[in-house]
């Protein structure tokens, strides 16, 4: 067999293997995705009352009104930034990561705890101390930031302890608020893996469609 054509042979087959894995199969994915799952292939994208885009449900964000369960902390702002200055281009990219603070490091414990100082402008109140003044029991997921700063979830215990600050701030029976949070429960993947957490964007969406007194 002359050596043009092996290679002949061997240029084809490149080429049909090129068209199927470049070309056939990610359009088939493709097609599969927005056909079977759509609402995952485009993001888990969050609407409003109103049909406005107002986030992802795979990606956490900051509510920190008396109004809204609150999110977990993030040391990333869940990756928002200031428009006019967002020099580091935050919003073009996203920022992901951890403190990565030792228990014992004095910057955590001065987030957690806070700081006494006769100064007023250099007194931290503290995560803690905030929490308790608000009237929820906090729990460490309230408290301590995820690995990735932008987790969307908290702990079913964590949305049951601001249900009386929220109840109180919208005129609503807490017994509404128990069963938003129930139905914004995501259980253990497959049953099995991971445990169950409160979908803050999704829950919020939901406390805005109950009317208080």
């Amino acid at each position: 067999m002359s050596f043009a054509r092996e290679a002949g042979r061997a240029v084809r087959s490149t080429l049909v293997l090129w068209v199927i894995g470049a070309i056939i199969y990610p359009f088939a994915m493709i097609a599969i995705g927005q056909i079977v799952f759509p609402f995952q292939a485009n993001g888990s994208l969050l609407k409003n009352s109103t049909g406005q885009v107002v986030g992802s449900a795979l990606i956490g964000q900051p509510f920190s009104s008396d109004r809204y369960f609150n999110s977990r902390p993030s040391t990333t702002s869940y990756s928002t930034a200031d428009p006019k200055k967002d020099d580091a281009g935050v919003l073009k990219t996203g920022v992901s990561g951890a403190s990565n603070l030792a228990p014992s490091n004095p910057a955590l414990m001065e987030r957690i705890k806070g700081k006494d100082d006769p100064d007023p402008s250099k007194k931290v109140e503290g995560d803690f101390n905030r929490l308790k003044k608000a009237g929820v029991q906090p729990t460490g997921d309230l408290v301590y930031t995820s690995g990735s700063s932008l987790d969307p979830h908290i702990t079913p215990e964590a949305g049951i302890a601001q249900i009386a600050r929220v109840a109180k701030a919208r005129g609503v029976q807490p017994n509404q608020l128990e069963t938003l949070i129930s139905q914004n429960t995501d259980g253990r993947f497959i049953g099995i893996f991971g445990e169950p957490g409160v979908n803050v964007l999704k829950l919020n969406l939901a406390l805005d469609q109950i009317k208080g007194k």
